[in-house]
């Protein structure tokens, strides 16, 4: 096995949070401060607003004044002008902190009512990542209001949404789970880190056009002649030397113009290369120097994991960190922007100013553009293990699971992520390459299709590289399938029935991956008459498991239950029970061994008011 193996054997598989912490009264105690901060902030703005208002007034006084009757000197004025000046700098200083401790009261909101189970509507749902085709993402609310990606999802940039997103929607290989869940060991308490990159993302998030910094990063080179690094700053020497030698009268100006004339070649014959360098620069250079903040925040971090060891690292470049080589080509942006001034455009034309800025910022390009897209990309990596990381923190009960050979699911104490604490009931559950199937019966409600998406969602977030809701969770390579929420469509003209078995032929075609396959079934079959579906189901859960799968299938068919009896030992029947009191039916969505002995569709007719 990888070396990760190693180091990953001295972490232990308990809570990751110890009982003395507590996460609920560190966010409280930060919240309060962002709060305070904010009502600071809100009171200077409110009273640099009112001195603004009331330096206006003296200055329209002064303006009366000093050209009316009583002939005040007119420079009077500057005063208040200045003073005018330095609060609109101040006030706009002020905005911005308070803007930021806006976005900090929000943060550890959000945070506390994840941690309250208040957390379903709030957040990025990630609906721009659904893909009804997809073999779970649907089945198992991946994506979407109430989703596990909206509980999890603390990114900020657009490449941490889409690294999480993607982790979410297909497993990882072994190696870089156990890279990620030593990098979310070591994450899970470096809170600060998780603020700075939130409440810094937003700013990046707002002003970073991530795909255009890496196509300008990785675009092809723009040439300039060789022999222009050392002909324009001698002509540039040039040009000063023969005006100097002009201005105080030691040669003639015909020198000079001859140089002159260079210079206006030089300038034509480089429009080219100078007008790309140029066009290609400004956006980017904007962005990466929003960009900066986060990297510059990054840049103090020291990591012992492999993984986040490996992000740090890919943020240095020819010898220096990101945010430097990005403060340097800032520096000359902005000496090529003087160019602009209208006192100094004749001197910069004189002196190759922008040619020679232009080659140097290509040169740049050359050396740092092609780490442009590793950069954002570090960020983006860092932001989805924060929101692993974050997930662990918040959720103390929550395990690293246990990396195994298989097939195998092995959970004790399994729970659902997105149902309240106070209201989940866990469960122990069992798939092995002894045991590879289990049909599970029960009544309407009972928690049929809640277990198949505990076990789902709990697989999702381990090969997510993430921790799990359970005791422990022994799991192996998988490739989920799941077959829970079809539904027909009248836009492509699907019936239920067929986007069904659309779906199984999905979930089957699984098995021909390495990976083995986990497939979780409900209602299977449920479209069409018994006969078909005895037949259909047998047959397809006989081949899923001979094919080396392993799964679950729910069914309220009795007649489907006996599929155990050809698998032997391979298949287990278990159920859910209810109970009627006072005409009420109570759930207590806990797993039995055997099959259901009764139906409660009767009686729930009866409670919606049918007459059955």
């Amino acid at each position: 096995m990888s070396h990760l193996f190693r180091i990953l054997e001295r972490i232990s598989w308990g809570p990751l949070v110890e009982c003395g912490l507590q996460p609920k009264t560190e966010y409280e105690s930060r919240l309060a401060r962002w709060r305070s901060a904010f009502d600071r902030e809100d009171r200077t703005f409110r009273a640099l607003g009112n001195y603004r208002l009331l330096t206006a007034i003296a200055g329209v006084v002064l303006a009366y004044l000093a050209f009316g009757p009583l002939s005040v000197p007119v420079w009077s004025l500057l005063f208040p002008i200045a003073i005018f000046i330095v609060l609109v700098i101040w006030h706009e200083r002020v905005h911005r902190r308070q803007s930021f401790a806006s976005r900090g009261i929000s943060y550890y909101q959000r945070a506390l009512a994840r941690i309250a189970d208040q957390w379903m509507g709030t957040g990025n749902p990630g609906e721009r990542f659904r893909d009804g085709e997809h073999v779970y993402a649907d089945d198992l609310d991946i994506f979407g209001r109430g989703s596990l990606y909206q509980l999890l999802c603390t990114a900020r940039t657009a490449a941490g949404e889409e690294m999480l997103a993607e982790w979410l929607r297909a497993p990882s290989t072994t190696d870089q789970v156990v890279a990620r869940q030593l990098a979310v060991a070591e994450l899970r308490e470096r809170v600060d880190l998780r603020e700075d990159l939130a409440l810094l993302g937003d700013d990046v998030r707002a002003g970073v056009h991530a795909d255009v910094l890496a196509r300008w990063g990785d675009a092809p080179a723009v040439h300039f002649p060789r022999a222009m690094r050392v002909i324009l700053p001698a002509v540039t020497a040039a040009v000063v030397l023969t005006g100097l030698l002009y201005v105080f009268s030691v040669t003639r100006v015909s020198p000079f113009l001859v140089v002159v004339l260079a210079v206006i070649g030089l300038t034509y014959a480089l429009r080219g290369p100078v007008g790309a360098v140029l066009v290609g620069a400004e956006t980017p250079a904007r962005d990466l120097k929003i960009l900066s903040l986060l990297l510059a925040r990054l840049e103090k971090e020291q990591f012992t994991s492999p993984r986040l060891a490996e992000l740090r690292a890919t943020l240095n470049t020819a010898g220096l960190p990101a945010s430097r080589q990005i403060a340097k080509l800032h520096r000359l942006l902005e000496l090529l922007d003087s160019a602009k001034n209208q006192i100094f455009v004749v001197p910069a034309f004189l002196l190759l100013w922008v040619p020679q800025f232009a080659m140097a910022i290509e040169a740049w390009r050359r050396v740092s553009g092609p780490h442009v897209g590793q950069w954002i990309a570090a960020v983006g990596e860092m932001e989805a293990l924060c929101s692993l990381a974050a997930f662990a923190y918040e959720r103390p009960e929550s395990r690293l699971p246990e990396i195994v050979a298989g097939p195998c699911f092995e959970a004790t104490e399994l729970r659902h992520p997105l149902i309240a604490r106070a209201a989940c009931i866990p469960n122990d559950v069992a798939l092995t390459p002894s045991l590879r199937l289990l049909i599970v019966s029960g009544s309407n409600m009972s928690g049929k299709s809640t277990l198949l998406r505990a076990i789902g969602l709990n697989t999702v977030l381990a090969w997510a590289g993430g921790t799990v809701l359970a005791d422990s969770l022994r799991i192996s390579p998988l490739s989920i399938g799941a077959s829970i929420r079809v539904s027909d469509s009248v836009q492509d003209g699907k019936s239920r029935f067929y986007a069904e078995i659309t779906r199984l032929r999905q979930v089957v075609d699984l098995t021909t991956c390495p990976r083995p396959a986990l497939f979780l079934l409900d209602e299977l079959l449920s479209g069409t008459n018994s006969h078909d579906r005895r037949i259909g189901a047998e047959a397809v859960v006989l081949g899923l498991v001979e094919r080396g799968a392993i799964g679950l299938v729910t069914t309220h068919d009795l007649a489907l239950v006996h599929i155990a009896e050809t698998l032997g030992s391979r298949a287990n029947n278990i159920h859910f029970e209810d109970r009627m009191e006072k005409g009420e039916i109570h759930f207590d969505y806990k797993i039995r061994q055997g099959v259901v002995e009764r139906s409660n569709a009767l009686e729930l007719m009866r409670a919606v008011g049918l007459d059955v």
